[in-house]
């Protein structure tokens, strides 16, 4: 979906919450860097928009907390090749809600085809939802927890 789209169905939908349309769009903006570092296999453009406190868990239940420690993680996680096959659509929704005039959540699902296990066996598309919490920290809205789970398809 356009991100001048998106910002505009997220705008009409949070007028009531007086949120400036500066925050909107700062918030969606960190989707760029985190798709981006994926893409390149780039851990600091990946963490970016992230707080130094972070709390990160993926859809396969490892939890990181700190930025270093994500970095860690994330740079093991990079050297996998079988992880990195295959390519992300963009995402699918993200829905913004903010709480408070500094924190906010966003929900959002992306589509994730090609992906391999470690056997290098082609996995089904995966549907991959994202949490987010953000908190707007010296002017800046950074990620403080970022929950990732696979939405699996029903039998």
């Amino acid at each position: 979906m356009n991100l001048k789209v998106l910002c505009f169905i997220i705008l009409i939908t949070n007028l009531g919450l007086c949120q400036s349309s500066e925050d909107s769009i700062a918030i969606l903006n960190t989707f760029k860097s985190w798709e981006q570092g994926w893409a390149e296999k780039n851990v600091s453009l990946a963490i970016e928009a992230y707080d130094e406190s972070i709390d990160w868990t993926n859809a396969f239940g490892d939890r990181y907390i700190g930025k270093e420690n994500l970095r860690t993680g994330l740079e093991f996680i990079f050297s996998l090749p079988f992880v990195l096959a295959g390519t992300s659509s963009g995402n699918e929704y993200a829905d913004l809600r903010f709480l408070s005039p500094e924190i906010a959540l966003v929900r959002s699902q992306l589509i994730r085809a090609g992906q391999k296990t470690s056997t290098n066996e082609i996995m089904p598309d995966r549907h991959i939802n994202h949490l987010r919490v953000y908190q707007k920290i010296n002017g800046d809205w950074k990620i403080v927890s970022h929950l990732i789970s696979d939405a699996k398809q029903k039998k």
